[in-house]
């Protein structure tokens, strides 16, 4: 069922309604991993319009102009959130994926290490950039993020991000003098 066919929600029930309808699938994509599944969130017009506003009003007011979505769950909700800040949307995506000159930083995750890059023409110095994945695990996908921001010039106003997996401590990898704003800690 959903929210849009029950009864109004309030505030608390949309949260509510968000952290039940993520699904744990536990060994994926490796053994020990316990992967935080959003698409149920992304299937329901009212819980996924409810998702991009909770992740934008934080922003409202910065003048955010890109939003820098990660690789691959992170477009999803990265160019929604692009459109809602009347930004633009600059993809970040695993090495060897982008077809025009880009920059690249190597990362550790929670199972390997792994290499994202970014368009080197992405962004300018005058772009005030919000940097978005759908779940903060480790920190390291998004720390990487902050650095090719840095190396192509963009001034980082903050991350986003639905979900936060308190106990990773992913919160701790990024930059302190940076907001970070997570709609869901689990």
């Amino acid at each position: 069922m959903t929210a849009s066919s029950q009864r109004p929600l309030e505030r608390m029930d949309i949260v509510q309604e968000l952290e039940r309808r993520i699904r744990t699938i536990r060994d994926f994509p490796e053994a020990g991993i316990a992967f935080k599944d959003i698409t149920p969130i992304l299937q329901d017009p009212d819980l996924l319009r409810y998702a991009i506003d909770a992740l934008a009003w934080p922003f409202l007011r910065d003048g955010v102009t890109k939003v820098v979505g990660i690789e691959s769950r992170g477009f999803i909700l990265g160019a929604m959130l692009a459109h809602r800040l009347g930004a633009g949307f600059v993809p970040v995506r695993k090495q060897g994926k982008l077809p025009h000159t880009t920059v690249t930083e190597e990362y550790e995750l929670e199972y390997g290490t792994d290499t994202i890059e970014m368009h080197v023409d992405a962004l300018e110095d005058t772009d005030r950039v919000l940097i978005h994945d759908d779940v903060i695990a480790t920190g390291g996908t998004a720390s990487a993020t902050h650095r090719l921001v840095r190396q192509t010039r963009g001034d980082v106003l903050g991350f986003s991000f639905l979900v936060e997996l308190d106990a990773l401590g992913g919160r701790e990898m990024l930059d302190a003098s940076v907001r970070t704003h997570s709609v869901l800690r689990l």
